[in-house]
């Protein structure tokens, strides 16, 4: 009976853990996209008439598309989280530690779109953004698969077939290929003895679907 009481307060504590995150979240990512707005090139006094807006949009393209960009990149990765928290029915420590997670490498992401608009896009900037966004995506994808390891996480009535639907569906491509690229080699190259903790902690991180375990 004393069991049962504490899995109830557990239950109650991590939901209401879990509306807080989802709550800083959104406002995390609203922040987000109206900074990218305000980092979008604007023109001076001397700039605002007909006659000099368009020289003024045509030497500030590359800036305006990387904004467009960083804003899109932002806005699938918010309907992403939205899909995937509509799903959970509470949180645990470990869980929002790798949400905010996520946030935090958001932010690197915004910081990233700054330097590229200040000190001009070059292959350096490029290819801060890009890693910034992979990694918005793989702490989201660890994410997840630690509430399909976790499945009280999850709403009842959503099943491992579904939860594996949703992870493949989000992280079957980029960016969640760095993930299973360290945890594949194993397999692919054969393990020697001695790596067995690699491989358990590769299952915890990306367990696979129940439909691609092989069996011996």
């Amino acid at each position: 009976m004393q069991d049962r009481q504490e899995d109830i307060t557990r239950f109650r504590r991590e939901s209401l853990q879990l509306r807080r995150l989802a709550r800083m979240v959104d406002v995390v990512y609203a922040i987000i996209i109206w900074r990218s707005f305000m980092l979008l090139p604007r023109p001076d006094d001397g700039q605002l008439s007909w006659e000099h807006i368009g020289a003024f949009l045509i030497d500030n393209v590359g800036d305006f598309l990387a904004v467009i960009i960083g804003i899109a990149v932002t806005i699938i990765y918010w309907i992403q989280n939205n899909a995937l928290f509509g799903n959970l029915q509470s949180t645990d420590s470990r869980h929002t530690i790798l949400s905010i997670l996520q946030l935090f490498f958001l932010l690197i992401f915004l910081v990233s779109l700054r330097l590229g608009i200040d000190l001009e896009a070059s292959s350096l900037t490029r290819a801060f953004e890009s890693i910034a966004a992979a990694l918005v995506g793989i702490a989201g994808g660890w994410g997840w698969a630690y509430a399909i390891k976790n499945h009280r996480l999850l709403l009842p009535e959503v099943t491992e077939s579904y939860a594996y639907h949703l992870r493949d569906r989000f992280f079957g491509n980029f960016p969640g290929w760095p993930i299973r690229w360290w945890c594949g080699r194993s397999e692919a190259a054969g393990v020697p003895k001695g790596n067995d903790r690699r491989k358990n902690h590769c299952a915890r991180v990306w367990p696979r679907s129940p439909s691609r375990c092989r069996t011996n």
